[in-house]
């Protein structure tokens, strides 16, 4: 790769950063998307809740996207982990891990949230299989199914809102002491939710596909799905250390045009967003596209 000076670097080559890609080229912006491959729905068997693509697997997607952008040919696409970044007086500079530098007048970040798994064994084998996380992307798929909650407090509350309209067999596992409100545990008890507080130590599974939970008492008990929620990060810290404003949540501070509080740098998909679907990630990459292309233009003519 020769050129080295773009008008956008997209760090992040899913499906924001496709989209992304997508509206920039069809404008024939000059544009680098820089991709570590480690999309945080790696290990999921299909997409859902995303039409034309319902139940379609997450990699063929991607697949299908990228050649279709890169049919645009201002826009290049690079296998590399970009892991720092700093301010010029005319955009931005990014070094890459194979030691590579790249220059561009705006930035776009589409890098994503990385998940914090749990210390329960057999917990990251079953992510995004038998253990998920949102009920509009699997839920369907395991209605009617008997199903665990490992989640506590509000969290637990909310998800089990939503969950209940699945399944009738539902059971929450707050590993540790259970936080809930004199009202949420009254509600809780109306819709007959059991809330198991006994430490969880293992999933017992077989290629991913969960078959029992393990307490730290020995007691065993047999589950067809779980949900989890936990903790995540920015799967780059290059926003943060630019001085991208950070959300309570975590998430990348945008405005309603995606933009961050960072003069010419924008951000998109899971890492300033919190609905994380394909549909709102390519939603909001087409968006980005749109506006960072708008903001050259308004500069440039």
């Amino acid at each position: 790769m020769t050129n080295t000076s773009y008008d956008v670097i997209i760090i992040g080559g899913s499906y924001a950063g496709l989209s992304t890609a997508m509206a920039l080229g069809r404008s024939l912006r000059n544009v680098l998307i820089i991709d570590s491959g480690l999309p945080c729905n790696r290990q999921t068997p299909q997409s859902h809740n995303f039409i034309t693509q319902d139940g379609q697997e997450p990699g063929v997607i991607t697949q299908k996207a990228k050649a279709q952008v890169l049919a645009y040919n201002t826009v290049k696409f690079l296998h590399d982990l970009a892991i720092s970044g700093r301010k010029i007086d005319n955009g931005f500079v990014i070094t890459t891990q194979s030691n590579s530098s790249f220059q561009a007048t705006k930035l776009v970040f589409a890098s994503g949230m990385k998940d914090i798994m749990p210390d329960i064994k057999g917990f990251a084998a079953c992510w995004g299989i038998s253990v998920i996380h949102c009920p509009y992307c699997h839920g369907y798929e395991y209605r009617g199914q008997n199903t665990a909650m490992i989640a506590n407090g509000d969290r637990a509350f909310h998800l089990a809102s939503l969950v209940s309209n699945l399944t009738p067999q539902l059971t929450i596992l707050t590993s540790g002491k259970a936080d809930f409100k004199p009202e949420q545990m009254a509600k809780l008890k109306h819709h007959e939710i059991k809330v198991i507080d006994a430490k969880i130590t293992e999933i017992e599974h077989q290629n991913g596909h969960l078959r029992q939970i393990i307490f730290e008492d020995g007691k065993k008990l047999a589950f067809d799905v779980a949900y989890g929620s936990v903790p995540f990060v920015q799967h780059s810290d290059i926003p943060a250390s630019l001085g991208c404003e950070l959300t309570e949540q975590g998430q990348i501070k945008v405005d309603g045009f995606q933009k961050t509080t960072l003069s010419g740098v924008f951000a998109c998909g899971d890492s300033g967003y919190m609905m994380r679907t394909v549909a709102s990630a390519v939603f909001s990459g087409n968006l980005a596209g749109v506006m960072v292309n708008n903001e050259l233009a308004t500069e440039q003519f």
